[in-house]
């Protein structure tokens, strides 16, 4: 099984920082699986990986998001079920509320810097 995500920031049908099961991946194109249907993405705004994700991803603040709404500057996705929690402090490790699993952060991989 191969997974993937957004290593672009943009506005398209993923989460950013959030891993997809890769259905798909012929020549410029590519489809992952969000919540059991196929989403068509451009095969270079993806990073794959042959091992599923096992720590948060750490995602900067869009740019896009109006400066009106109170957002911490950082959020976690969570590795399994990819749900968002604002970050506030540096913890090493978080507990999903959704999937109920404690994963570390990976305060080391300047997703989308």
């Amino acid at each position: 099984m191969v997974w993937a995500r957004l290593q672009a920031d943009l506005n398209c049908n993923l989460r950013r920082g959030a891993w997809y099961r890769l259905i798909k991946a012929d020549g410029l194109a590519a489809l992952v699986d969000v919540r059991g249907k196929p989403v068509p993405v451009v095969r270079a705004f993806l990073q794959m990986s042959n091992t599923p994700p096992r720590k948060w991803t750490v995602v900067p603040r869009p740019r896009n998001v109006p400066r009106s709404i109170p957002i911490a500057p950082h959020y976690a996705v969570c590795p399994s079920c990819r749900d968002r929690v604002s970050l506030h402090g540096r913890p090493s490790r978080l507990m999903c509320g959704r999937c109920a699993v404690e994963y570390a952060v990976n305060w080391d991989e300047h997703y989308l810097a």
